[in-house]
């Protein structure tokens, strides 16, 4: 699995992101509940992700987190729908296949909730993935998230309309988890 670590994006990464989304596999993203049709050109996700890093934490519409293994980039986590010192909902991509079913991703998720919970100052952290993508909803059943419902709806301005599973870690549960 390597070492693992977590930080805040910086400007270096955005290309990195940016091809995560536009150089997929379709079949993988379609995976995720994404549609490529949708996917913002790559100044688009250039202007949304400069402007991620210039806006302080209270103003963020965006927070995204660069996942390392051995020094490397090799995924990342956003929350988006941010409601500074309330709530938001946490996005979670590794970019490679060789990097998945390694025991990374919860590894990984786990170092990233206290920069969501602390920066943000959340009550709440959710997160809405597919329901047919079985990693996301085992990786956050196992870091002790509560499943809330399960629904159908469009989840976000990239995505298909899909069935999606609400899961939800309160600051308390955060605090008071091992």
């Amino acid at each position: 699995m390597g070492i693992l670590s977590v930080r805040e994006i910086r400007e270096s990464d955005i290309p990195l992101i940016t091809d995560y989304w536009l150089l997929s596999d379709p079949e993988l993203m379609k995976g995720m509940g994404v549609q490529p049709d949708k996917l913002p050109s790559r100044e688009q996700w250039g202007e949304m992700l400069s402007t991620q890093l210039r806006q302080s934490y209270e103003e963020k519409q965006s927070y995204c987190l660069i996942w390392e293994i051995d020094g490397n980039p090799a995924g990342h986590s956003n929350v988006n729908k941010i409601r500074f010192g309330e709530e938001a909902y946490m996005h979670l991509h590794l970019w490679q296949g060789d990097h998945r079913r390694k025991g990374a991703g919860p590894a990984l998720v786990h170092m990233s909730l206290p920069y969501f919970f602390n920066n943000l100052k959340l009550k709440v952290l959710y997160c809405e993935p597919y329901a047919l993508n079985a990693a996301p909803n085992k990786v956050l059943a196992g870091l002790g998230f509560r499943m809330l419902r399960e629904y159908i709806t469009t989840p976000g301005f990239i995505c298909f309309e899909q069935p999606v599973r609400l899961w939800a870690l309160t600051e308390a549960e955060f605090r008071n988890r091992p």
